[in-house]
């Protein structure tokens, strides 16, 4: 259990809300309170409010430091995976870090196994899991790849390779995580029903596909639009891939192998689509094409229009009020009416900010302007309204 003195734990209720750069430039003349862990913890609750909600509500949660607290998972993406994790009798996470990932899988097991090689993370996971009465999960303070040689069989084994090499900083591709899962991977698939591996969303996903193979399932897993997961589900059973593209409560399988010809736009073009982050991943167009019946404005721009309102698409719907060239007179017209916009930009040879500074406008509002290539048309600007 984490031994803090009622001094500390007041100095943290108090400043609860405040600036902690504030408070570590001001000081405390306490010698009782400990500020370092203080600080800390008013930083990690904070940052909870918006990652994790449900924890930051709940007075006597203890928060990692600050790399720890950025790394971890969100509620969120914990959740979705909570809710394809299945149940079962053991499940085992050989990198469990902070536990939120452990938090929500494991209330579907019987008993779960924490295993963490940080002794700090382990002893706040323990007093955390406590505070949550998740007391049928065991906390290994050790080596996850270690503990994978001498474990027993388990339901769902659960791994989240380190993406960062030995100088602190970032990789992606398989082999250059901590541990290489390459590596190691027979050997999951003999102690386990099924394997859970958190990946980079960087990373390309069907070359994950074809270096783990004995994929069965295939996750990437977006929140409020920003890709935030690739999860791939692996037995040693072999089963049709199934990959799922997810944005917040909206899922969306795709099926592979579908492909279309060119199609013409439509000549009353009055909705725009694009696809949410998860599906742009996927990179599964012509499958949208297909579900949807919308036309791609081109095949390098990612974005679908239709002459009729299309429901439940997976991302943001508009509806265009307006089209215009880059002509200098046309812009003028087209533009008359407007001074802030969000801007756009898909297959474009300019950027958001020198559009922006182009066309002489602030951000935000309620005009959505698309700048891209349509076939046969050249660059264009569509100018529209989101659709609620």
């Amino acid at each position: 259990m984490i031994e803090v003195n009622q001094s500390t734990l007041d100095y943290i209720r108090q400043h609860a809300d405040e600036d902690v750069r504030q408070l570590a430039l001001r000081g405390h003349k306490c010698l009782d309170v400990d500020l370092q862990y203080a600080l800390e913890q008013i930083a990690g609750r904070q940052k909870a409010r918006t990652k994790l909600p449900s924890w930051a509500a709940i007075d006597g949660i203890v928060y990692p430091p600050h790399l720890s607290m950025e790394q971890c998972s969100s509620e969120a993406t914990a959740r979705y995976k909570a809710s394809i994790a299945g149940k079962g009798a053991l499940f085992v996470d050989l990198t469990a870090g902070f536990g939120v990932d452990m938090a929500l899988i494991s209330q579907g097991f019987q008993k779960a196994v924490h295993v963490e090689r940080q002794p700090q993370l382990c002893a706040i996971s323990s007093e955390n899991f406590r505070l949550l009465g998740l007391n049928h999960i065991e906390v290994v303070c050790g080596d996850g790849v270690a503990y994978l040689h001498t474990m027993r069989h388990a339901d769902l084994l659960f791994i989240d390779p380190a993406r960062r090499d030995v100088h602190g900083g970032r990789t992606y591709d398989i082999s250059d995580c901590t541990p290489n899962v390459l590596e190691i991977l027979d050997e999951m698939l003999e102690k386990a029903d099924r394997v859970m591996i958190k990946l980079s969303p960087m990373l390309d996903w069907r070359k994950a596909v074809a270096d783990l193979g004995k994929v069965n399932e295939v996750h990437i897993i977006s929140v409020d639009n920003e890709c935030k997961e690739l999860l791939l589900i692996l037995s040693k059973t072999k089963k049709p891939l199934r990959v799922f593209c997810v944005n917040n409560d909206e899922c969306f399988e795709v099926v592979e192998g579908i492909s279309s010809q060119p199609r013409p736009l439509p000549q009353d073009m009055r909705y725009l689509y694009e696809p949410n982050a998860s599906v742009m991943k996927a990179g599964c167009f012509d499958l949208i094409e297909q579900r949807f019946g919308v036309v791609q404005l081109e095949r390098n721009s990612h974005l679908f229009v239709s002459d009729k309102e299309i429901s439940g698409f997976p991302g943001r719907q508009f509806l265009i009020e307006k089209r215009t060239s880059m002509n200098k007179r046309e812009l003028k017209a087209a533009l008359a009416d407007v001074d802030q916009a969000n801007i756009t930009v898909r297959n474009f040879p300019m950027s958001v900010a020198e559009l922006r500074k182009r066309l002489k406008l602030k951000e935000g509002g309620d005009v959505y302007i698309f700048a891209t290539t349509i076939s046969d048309e050249g660059h264009q600007l569509l100018v529209c309204r989101k659709k609620t």
